[in-house]
């Protein structure tokens, strides 16, 4: 009988049940894995350029930090003799040369930083507010204050440090025609070039505070504002006990955004002083810039480095353990 089934189903150019079946799982299956692996193979190519790009330098620099390397060694740096933790040692032995410039250093980072973050920050919610109500004008103001964002950084820093000179500044001339100052200030030297770097920073960074807060404040609903205004609310009591709460989130994320931008920031500094600033603005990333690479001593370096990466991940759970914290007692 079996024999009579399966010539009759050769005959009508048929496969039995059974037959069909086996190919049919296989192609499922296939398409199963297939489907799983998808998600893998589009998100490889930014793997493997992550690991190229921030990974292996890291490790590398970790490397180096345990090895006296130096200009003698350069060409074969792998053969630099192993130094442990040596540049480690001298790094944090605040009694020496070393260790105190790179304490100072580090105290004009964080002052530096908070410092920016704070003025962004006020700047970015006044903005915001501002351009939160529709009036005429509107568009025009939002393209004007995104213009800093928008420049290269060399191209407006340069411009800024053109404008900082001494005789050829326009600050200086400005200031002058006011009778603020006599018109010969020393913008980009002594504790002045601290506020000339901040002023930078500031302008240049305040406009990304600007854009997150305006989509926080986007999706605050309009309904809640005017209950209160019904009961009575003004303004300010709206924006203390209601917008500020309400972007608390975001300004979670922004803070620190703009914390670790400020802190590594490099651009703006050696823009403005090139590789010698003065003692106000020797910030961390010049700093770790002249260990390596104007005294060649590259072990002593990437140590810093290292030592600087550990304080921002100490700072950054820190941070996000107390925001947190608050956000639930909240």
């Amino acid at each position: 009988m079996t024999t009579g089934v399966s010539t009759e189903a050769e005959r009508r150019g048929t496969e039995p049940p059974a037959a069909s079946a086996g190919p049919t799982r296989v192609r499922r299956r296939r398409r199963a894995l297939g489907g799983r692996a998808l998600p893998y193979l589009l998100i490889a190519p930014a793997l493997v350029f992550e690991l190229l790009v921030h990974v292996v330098p890291m490790l590398t620099g970790v490397a180096i930090s345990f090895l006296k390397l130096n200009q003698f060694y350069l060409r074969h740096w792998l053969q630099a003799p192993f130094a442990g933790l040596d540049n480690y040692r001298f790094s944090v032995d605040f009694h020496s040369s070393i260790g105190a410039a790179l304490l100072r250093s580090l105290g004009v980072t964080i002052a530096f930083s908070v410092v920016v973050v704070a003025l962004s920050w006020l700047l970015g919610v006044f903005g915001a507010t501002l351009l939160q109500r529709s009036f005429r004008g509107r568009a025009v103001l939002r393209t004007i204050f995104l213009v800093p964002y928008a420049l290269p950084v060399f191209a407006s820093v340069i411009v800024w440090k053109f404008m900082l000179g001494q005789n050829t500044g326009m600050i200086n001339h400005v200031l002058a025609q006011l009778h603020i100052t006599n018109g010969q200030t020393f913008w980009l030297l002594g504790n002045n070039a601290f506020i000339s770097m901040v002023v930078v920073a500031v302008w240049r960074l305040w406009p990304f505070a600007l854009l997150t807060l305006m989509a926080g404040m986007q999706s605050i609903p309009g309904d809640i504002y005017e209950a209160a205004a019904v009961d009575g609310a003004n303004m300010w009591q709206q924006f203390r006990k209601l917008t500020l709460p309400m972007l608390r989130p975001v300004d979670q994320v922004l803070v620190l955004v703009l914390f670790l931008w400020t802190f590594n920031d490099f651009n703006v500094p050696y823009t403005l002083f090139a590789d010698s600033p003065p003692a106000s603005a020797d910030i961390v990333s010049i700093h770790v810039y002249q260990s390596s690479f104007i005294t060649w001593n590259f072990g002593l370096g990437s140590a810093m480095s290292v030592l600087l990466l550990l304080f921002l991940l100490i700072v950054t759970v820190g941070y996000l353990l107390i925001t947190s914290r608050r956000t639930q007692d909240a």
